[in-house]
């Protein structure tokens, strides 16, 4: 290999680790039954009935995967994230938000490709708590079309996800909450 081409392999090898990143996500369920299919072939050569996984983690600690979700909120300054973490908090939408910021968000929007610095929000609720979380801050962000995206929580640390469950329990338990 000449000397010349040694940078487009290596931004390809780092192109191909980030696109893993973006994909891993979403190949973990398939993965995971995968793992199964040996046991399932021994299961079936032996001709004892297969078993399924149980819901909760392999360490017994009764954690639903799903029942805790993270989701993602942009803003355009550290001002308008603080605010809008401040009360998502207060209202138990989430038990805690961590501020990413400098951030660059590049998108298209109305026919144009833009480019801004941008501050993100990791925001750790009750899966259930996010079409409230969603609905609050649309009635409260400036932007026209406000990011809020949410990613179910299949593994993780029991006693933290207990607790954000804990912390969130009070609205979940009502029906409605407002903004």
């Amino acid at each position: 290999m000449s000397r010349g081409r040694a940078p487009a392999v290596l931004l390809g090898g780092v192109a191909s680790l980030l696109l893993s990143f973006v994909w891993m996500p979403a190949l973990l369920p398939v993965a995971s039954r995968l793992l199964l299919l040996p046991r399932a072939l021994l299961t079936m050569a032996s001709g004892s009935p297969p078993t399924q996984p149980s819901p909760a983690s392999d360490s017994g600690s009764g954690y639903v995967p799903g029942s805790v979700s993270a989701a993602f909120v942009t803003c355009p300054n550290e001002k308008v994230a603080k605010e809008i973490a401040r009360a998502v908090v207060e209202k138990r939408l989430a038990a805690c938000v961590n501020l990413i910021p400098q951030i660059t968000s590049i998108y298209e929007w109305k026919g144009k490709i833009e480019e801004d610095s941008e501050v993100l929000m990791m925001i750790k609720t009750q899966s259930s708590l996010v079409p409230a979380l969603t609905d609050f801050v649309r009635s409260v962000h400036p932007y026209e079309v406000a990011e809020v995206i949410a990613l179910p929580v299949e593994q993780g640390n029991f006693p933290y996800l207990q607790w954000v469950r804990q912390v969130t329990e009070s609205v979940s338990d009502s029906s409605t909450v407002l903004p």
